[in-house]
């Protein structure tokens, strides 16, 4: 007689872990994240060089950017990868430092999992906590004046102080403060600052990284349309169009019928008075300047040449967005609709210059512009693009002063203070929970050690004199000096951050640190059975070659 048949309800294929397991794996997998970054924070950063899949070389060291390019398989690794975007999203700094506060909220979670402690008991304290860490950082906050400027660029600094531009940080600064203030927009009370549509960021290889600027006005990577056409036009009239320049075909497919041989000469002469009517729309507002997104055609380039009127074609959309911010013109979609009004005389100078071996076509010095360019100059192409990716750093921060003028010290000042404030409240509970409270306080110790590790002093001799000082009254600001290990008040140093940033980073680290401790099983699902004999016969042919 045989025995009971054991019963399968998975599929055979799937893989499926439980329990422990997966909970070590997860906070592995964080914790590994985590060190991969670790390096990079604070002013003494290390940057890493990363291969991508095409061959292109990037070289940083902001966490956003390194984990974009790292392919990982654990899922717990991609919800890490997927916070470091969010944090480059919403406040666009501050993503090294939550990748390695959640790795270490994680990793002091791993004691109370051995000892048995439920995961939802260790949730909920972590949730307790993150609300007095919002309202303890919110009591520490200090607000700013928006229109000091001195105050504004120590800000900017100090995101910047971590980067690789630190060698050039006053001009990057003040780059990063001319281009946000410029592109402010209030509007019936609500402020709105959009960087990404209305501060493009220009990279021209070549020339000295001194050279950059912001300008007052807009670069297009344009030439003039016919070479006889005026290169520098002062206080030019500009027209923007979006439709172009030349004889229209019909939308479906037309045949015609020619019987007679006047009629196709008449069918060319149609055209040609087509054309020349454009062109007449055009020279009744007196334009010295006509750009349009689409093209032109040789014959309305030399009507427009005749008339005196520069030309340029093929735009891009948002560039002509841009242009139509900076110097006050509407962008006009037929030409007969042309109006006096809807011609941009914002602009003072209009010049067409040649910067390496390309053509730019300049429209600067605008009375009050709501759009500019940032000129970028550098060495070579991976420069350029880690500079604008520290520079995108330093404008998202200097928005975030602007919507929320709040402040908190940074060096890992706030968190010892934060840390300091939860241990205190910690003592007064009572019951399990006190335990994961605690040790959400230490996991915060984690950004002042990384500091200090990093420019390689002692960690455990100033990390606990650190504490100590914090037990003093008034001396939340003390922090690590990054540069040289030593304990600084950030007062004098005059290193801040936006309260908006401190406050995402937190959340956004204990909300991951929370839900990758829910996960207590993983199954992966089946392969289809074609593909693993597809691969099989593939596998040897590395070791034939």
């Amino acid at each position: 007689m045989m025995g009971p048949r054991p019963v399968l309800v998975l599929s055979q294929n799937v893989k499926r872990e439980s329990g422990r397991k997966v909970q070590t794996g997860n906070i592995t997998a964080a914790k590994t994240i985590a060190d991969i970054i670790r390096t990079c924070l604070g002013p003494r950063a290390m940057m890493k060089m990363l291969l991508d899949p095409m061959g292109g070389i990037v070289m940083t060291n902001d966490g956003n950017a390194i984990l974009r390019e790292i392919q990982v398989q654990h899922p717990a690794a991609k919800s890490m990868i997927e916070i470091s975007r969010t944090q480059d999203e919403e406040v666009g700094d501050g993503t090294t430092s939550v990748i390695i506060l959640a790795g270490e909220m994680l990793s002091v979670a791993e004691h109370f999992l051995e000892q048995q402690m439920h995961p939802t008991v260790i949730i909920g304290a972590y949730r307790k906590a993150l609300d007095d860490m919002i309202s303890i950082l919110k009591k520490i906050g200090t607000p700013v004046d928006v229109n000091n400027r001195e105050m504004m660029l120590k800000i900017i600094k100090s995101a910047i102080n971590t980067k690789a531009i630190n060698r050039w940080a006053d001009l990057a600064c003040s780059i990063a403060l001319d281009a946000v203030k410029t592109v402010e927009f209030e509007e019936n009370g609500r402020k709105e600052i959009d960087i990404k549509k209305y501060a493009k960021v220009e990279k021209i290889p070549g020339g000295f990284s001194e050279d950059s600027c912001v300008l007052r006005g807009i670069m297009v990577n344009k030439d003039v349309t016919h070479p006889r056409m005026r290169r520098l036009i002062k206080n030019p009239r500009i027209v923007l169009l979006d439709c172009s320049l030349e004889y229209k075909k019909g939308e479906s497919q037309t045949d015609i019928e020619i019987t007679r041989e006047e009629d196709f000469a008449r069918i060319l002469q149609m055209e040609e008075e087509y054309i020349q009517q454009i062109c007449e729309d055009l020279m009744r507002v007196k334009p010295d300047l006509v750009i349009t997104e689409k093209g032109i055609s040789d014959l309305a380039q030399h009507y427009l040449m005749r008339a005196n009127i520069t030309a340029i074609r093929r735009v891009r959309k948002t560039d002509n967005n841009r242009i139509a911010r900076a110097c006050g013109a509407r962008i006009v979609s037929r030409t007969d609709e042309l109006r006096e009004e809807d011609v941009g005389t914002g602009a003072r100078l209009f010049e067409v210059k040649k910067i390496g071996d390309e053509y730019f076509a300049f429209i600067t010095d605008c009375k009050d512009p709501k759009a500019c360019t940032i000129v970028l100059r550098g060495a070579s192409k991976e420069i350029l693009a880690e500079v604008e990716r520290n520079l995108q750093d330093a404008m998202q921060v200097c928005r975030n002063v602007l919507i929320d003028p709040q402040l908190v010290p940074g060096g890992g000042a706030t968190e010892m203070a934060v840390s300091h404030a939860l241990t205190e409240k910690s003592k007064g509970m009572t019951g399990v929970e006190q335990w994961p409270y605690r040790a959400v306080a230490q996991a915060l110790e984690v950004i002042p050690r990384t500091l200090i590790q990093n420019c390689g002093a002692s960690t455990i001799r100033v990390l606990t004199s650190l504490r100590a000082k914090h037990t003093q009254e008034g001396s939340q600001t003390w922090g690590v000096n990054g540069e040289s290990g030593a304990l600084v008040d950030m007062k004098d140093l005059g290193i801040w951050e936006p309260l908006a940033v401190k406050l995402q980073t937190y959340k956004t680290a204990v909300e991951t640190a929370v839900l990758l401790l829910r996960i207590d099983d993983i199954v992966s699902g089946h392969k289809k059975k074609g593909d693993d004999q597809s691969k099989q016969p593939a596998a040897p042919e590395p070791a034939q070659e």
